[in-house]
């Protein structure tokens, strides 16, 4: 076998194992073994050591690799989120990211219209164009791109190091929709509009309008979830 075919069994037996203590398939406390998941030693021995890394599993003496509860879960990291919007609490999830998103952006929006570089507005500008070109395709990549680039410069352009670490989490909650069809084929004009209300009120450094429009936008996409 190849290196490079080596690594991918790996990282498929990391996706499939970590799906499922995600989903609860492998339940807290259980011991793994190469014998239980019908694996061999040294790829279970390369499955956790990322595992442990992300706070699913724990090597301990005399008992051996327990999985352990979500309480302990590296729960922002992008494959932990991947795998729980794959999962039975798919919904649950995408409410938690919302209320992140809801806690974390307007702020990041307020902060990035005394912030933002001539060129982040830039981007903003592009990504909105870009989302605009590809509204009737809502439920496809190129939308998608678009969306999660406007969100990242934004999270970016706010100037705090923290917020931009979260980038990823939120491109998670964006894909979650995308992926699992949960964005309508074409997308709702408001939501673009109050995007095009936030970049604008950034580039004029307004920041209560630039925080008021991105709650709207938060707002608008949990009440899609729920409808």
């Amino acid at each position: 076998m190849t290196q490079a075919a080596q690594a991918s069994q790996h990282e498929q037996a990391i996706a499939s194992l970590g799906a499922r203590i995600v989903a609860g398939e492998i339940p807290v406390g259980a011991v793994l073994t190469p014998e239980g998941l019908g694996i061999s030693r040294t790829v279970l021995r390369e499955c956790i050591r990322v595992l442990e890394s992300l706070g699913l599993v724990q090597a301990r003496r005399r008992r051996g690799t327990v999985v352990l509860p979500s309480s302990s879960w590296q729960a922002l990291d992008p494959r932990i989120l991947s795998w729980r919007l794959a999962g039975p609490d798919r919904l649950t999830a995408l409410a938690e990211l919302g209320e992140l998103r809801m806690a974390v952006e307007p702020v990041a929006a307020r902060l990035a219209s005394a912030r933002a570089t001539p060129a982040q507005c830039g981007e903003l500008t592009a990504a909105i164009v870009g989302m605009s070109a590809t509204q009737r395709s809502a439920d496809r990549e190129e939308y998608l791109a678009h969306d999660r680039d406007f969100h990242r410069v934004l999270l970016e352009a706010s100037g705090n190091p923290v917020f931009s670490a979260l980038s990823d989490a939120v491109a998670e909650a964006l894909n979650g929709r995308t992926v699992h069809a949960l964005m309508p084929d074409t997308a709702n004009p408001e939501a673009i509009r109050l995007h095009e209300e936030v970049a604008a009120a950034v580039r004029r450094g307004d920041a209560a309008a630039a925080e008021a429009a991105m709650r709207a936008i938060v707002e608008e996409a949990s009440a899609a979830l729920t409808r």
